[in-house]
């Protein structure tokens, strides 16, 4: 069995992303949980990666610093 090479990439603010479907803008996931590409229609492993990879808008903001701390009864702002 061969074993696939992943490559990673970072984003705007040093967050390593690893190059695979699982963290592409293009993948969906169906009803039964299995992962389909958007551009190609075509059912895919996890790890595949082809050449219209494109980082996932989650991925490409990750790293900056949005979130808040809330207090668990009251809901207010704690830390932001």
């Amino acid at each position: 069995m061969e074993k696939m090479i992943i490559r990673s990439v970072r984003n705007e603010h040093g967050v390593k992303v690893k190059r695979c479907c699982a963290s592409c803008l293009h993948k969906e996931i169906t009803n039964e949980g299995a992962r389909v590409c958007a551009l190609m229609v075509l059912k895919v492993e996890q790890k595949f990666r082809c050449k219209q990879w494109q980082m996932s808008e989650g991925l490409i903001n990750a790293g900056m610093s949005m979130g808040v701390v809330r207090d668990k009864d009251t809901k207010e702002i704690i830390i932001r």
